[in-house]
């Protein structure tokens, strides 16, 4: 099968790219208004870019033509947000908050959350959530009705038990996080992994 994005199947670009570029991890984003209002929100197309320094990028896309997303909007007004990861303890109440809830109401307390404040950032971090990275908007890249937001990662906040602090390796045991696979719904463990040794 061969799909024309850019011409008569550009309408079905996000069914087929969602659903077949998979597994991606998931940017549960906390920002802050210029009121104090916490926002969360849940982003899939998301991932880290580099280490030196530390890159994560996200793409809100936006509402309606020309209007973005809170979160979007609140990190052009003080370019500040934490991406906080998804596990398999969080997973409903990631997914609770990405309802359209009225204005006003707040997705923290709609899913039963608890807010942490962060180190380097207004914005605090969501407590439950096995790890936190506070950041900084780097820049926004606006191409059409897409955003890529850039940021550099000033702290990171791990639940104890995942990292091993001799080495500093990732504890397998202790730590499932949760991708997500076809649009619309679908979702995966990571507990099913093998080791494949690299060539010298």
């Amino acid at each position: 099968m061969e799909f024309d994005l850019q011409g008569e199947h550009a309408k079905s670009a996000y069914k087929l790219l969602a659903s077949l570029v998979t597994p991606r991890p998931i940017a549960w984003i906390t920002t802050q208004d210029a009121d104090g209002n916490v926002n969360a929100a849940p982003f899939s197309f998301f991932n880290v870019f580099g280490t030196r320094p530390p890159i994560v990028a996200f793409a809100p896309g936006d509402k309606s033509p020309g209007v973005p997303k809170d979160t979007a909007k609140n990190i052009r007004s003080n370019q500040e947000f934490v991406v906080n990861l998804v596990d398999e303890a969080v997973a409903e109440a990631m997914n609770a908050t990405a309802a359209e809830l009225p204005f006003g109401q707040s997705e923290i307390a709609y899913a039963g959350l608890t807010l942490a404040p962060s180190a380097t950032v207004a914005p605090p971090r969501i407590a439950e959530s096995p790890v936190s990275m506070e950041c900084t908007e780097h820049s926004t890249i606006e191409i059409g009705r897409d955003r890529i937001v850039l940021g550099i990662i000033s702290r990171l906040h791990v639940r104890d038990g995942i990292i091993d602090p001799e080495t500093l390796y990732l504890n397998p045991d202790s730590y499932f996080p949760i991708g997500r696979m076809q649009s619309p719904d679908s979702y995966c463990r990571t507990r099913d992994q093998f080791e494949m040794e690299r060539p010298d």
